[in-house]
């Protein structure tokens, strides 16, 4: 059977959605994305690149790395422009949540000035959100906020008001699991299952996307990135 071009275009169209469908669907149930689907040396479907304040432009793009936690791929920021405030950001797409839970496992590759590794959410623009990093050059975790293009840390509960995160063990060059639970205003950060800390903080109280963030000239591959929304299970 031929298609005339109508016809033909409106089938790509119902593909496209199809297939949109079938990317987003997954991480608002609770599984995880792991890039195997997606082509080497591209941006995966549903992605979309972002960046905070001034600098190289972001290089994020999917590769192969037979130490992926899930093989064959994983999501690679790889450029290394060391100015010191840059900040690249890979924003998912697929959901806007207000409370649930967002992890991924990333492995720290290089970075003279930064090794840091980080999870966004409740992300509004480059300008908006909320950080949870860890670095393997500082050894620490830490929960920032970013509000009008100003990044500013926000100390643990219980601890002392200028408390920069916590210091602990983030090993370079080896997956580490970092995730963080957001609740109206409570967040809890954890790494490689251990909780590090809690914050409260109610700058950001609307729903918002989820992504991936880098700093600086840090060359950081992640895998197996999972969202899950308050309620589903």
């Amino acid at each position: 059977m031929r298609l005339d071009n109508g016809d033909a275009m409106k089938l790509a169209i119902l593909f496209g959605s199809l297939l949109v469908l079938a990317l987003i669907e997954p991480c608002r149930g609770g599984e995880t994305i792991n890039f195997d689907r997606a082509a080497a040396g591209e941006l995966p479907n549903g992605w979309t690149v972002a960046m905070t304040h001034q600098g190289g432009p972001p290089k994020w793009e999917v590769l192969r790395d037979p130490t992926a936690p899930s093989k064959p791929n994983v999501l690679a920021q790889t450029s290394n422009d060391s100015t010191a405030g840059r900040f690249p950001l890979a924003i998912w797409d697929g959901a806007s949540i207000k409370d649930g839970t967002v992890t991924v496992k990333f492995k720290p590759v290089s970075g003279v000035v930064d090794q840091g590794a980080g999870i966004v959410w409740r992300y509004h623009d480059p300008g908006n959100y909320y950080i949870a990093r860890a670095n393997a050059l500082e050894n620490n975790v830490v929960l920032y906020k970013v509000q009008r293009g100003q990044r500013v840390s926000l100390s643990p509960r219980d601890a002392v008001s200028n408390a920069y995160g916590v210091k602990h063990k983030v090993p370079k060059q080896t997956w580490s699991i970092l995730s963080v639970g957001f609740h109206d205003h409570l967040f809890t950060v954890s790494l490689d299952g251990q909780k590090m800390f809690d914050v409260e903080d109610s700058t950001f109280t609307e729903g918002g996307k989820t992504g991936l963030w880098t700093k600086s000239d840090s060359v950081i591959y992640f895998d197996d990135f999972q969202v899950v929304e308050d309620g589903r299970k």
